[in-house]
């Protein structure tokens, strides 16, 4: 490596680092403004007041309003892509525990992206169909983790249903629900105990009656 090369790495990885900082900022601050005022009523602006940035910062990262609520939405599902194989991967071998870890992962992302979860529901429709058809495609590539841990538990005898997708995607749901309903959910509960209840509510419906004191933590 000449002394060039040694210089530039670490200042290469300066800007990348810098460059990450201000995209976080600035989906953070869309996210929240975009919620809070939908997506109509929010100029660039207005997004960069939010953030505290400048307007020609933003238009160095995103060149439309419409870049930046794609941009918002498709920021959760990277979140999940990345988080529910790495829960997948720290996870027992056994399915029940393996879903059980999903569902959780699935749950910490959507609660670290209430603002970005809220917007999904509201505002994709004005996205062109391109988009939303992309959107569509990332929401199924999410749903494999926890598909796959169900129909490993149906095989193995553990787990009784005869639609692993349909309980794949109410699971998806209660985990969406924490965002939709946090005003009312976060008076009474916390993440934690959020995801307790709706899991032991779900596998109480599925869980094989001969393995249910293998899973009595779990169910109750």
């Amino acid at each position: 490596m000449t002394q060039t090369e040694s210089i530039d790495h670490p200042q290469q990885a300066a800007r990348r680092a810098l460059v990450e900082h201000r995209s976080r900022q600035l989906l953070d601050a869309a996210a929240t403004l975009m919620e809070r005022e939908g997506s109509e009523a929010v100029s660039m602006q207005a997004l960069a007041t939010e953030a505290g940035v400048s307007v020609g910062l933003i238009y160095r990262y995103f060149g439309s309003k419409e870049d930046v609520l794609y941009a918002v939405i498709v920021d959760v599902l990277d979140a999940l892509a990345t988080a529910l194989p790495a829960a997948l991967e720290d996870a027992p071998q056994d399915p029940v525990r393996r879903l059980a870890a999903t569902f959780t992962a699935y749950c910490t992302v959507i609660d670290s992206h209430r603002h970005s979860t809220l917007l999904t529901y509201r505002e994709s429709k004005s996205l062109d169909a391109e988009r939303r058809e992309r959107i569509k495609d990332l929401e199924l590539e999410t749903a494999q983790p926890l598909m796959g841990s169900l129909r490993d538990g149906v095989s193995e005898g553990l787990l009784v249903t005869d639609d692993a997708e349909l309980v794949a995607y109410d699971l998806i749901l209660m985990a969406h629900a924490w965002a939709l309903k946090s005003w009312y959910f976060t008076k009474t509960r916390d993440l934690e105990s959020y995801i307790s209840s709706q899991l032991a509510l779900a596998l109480r419906g599925i869980v094989a009656p001969k393995h249910r004191s293998r899973y009595a933590d779990l169910l109750h």
